[in-house]
């Protein structure tokens, strides 16, 4: 399964992600890259709780997010 991971600047420094998808998954980490990783080890640890719990598991839907210019 894809999902699709919105990644964030901490105010602290680092970066965090959610998971539209998933509801209450986040993750965060020093780096893009390892915060990716986190968030890929957080969407599986989720995805076995909502089994174990007999919860629905969402797919993720089309996603787009874009940029858009304009002028100041």
């Amino acid at each position: 399964m894809k999902y699709t991971v919105l990644v964030h600047p901490a105010e602290e420094g680092g970066f965090w992600s959610e998971v539209p998808a998933l509801p209450g998954c986040f993750y965060q980490g020093e780096t893009v890259e390892e915060t990716l990783r986190n968030t890929t080890e957080a969407i599986a640890a989720h995805i076995t709780c909502l089994k174990e719990d007999g919860c629905e598991i969402k797919v993720d839907d089309v996603l787009l997010i874009a940029q858009v210019s304009v002028a100041a």
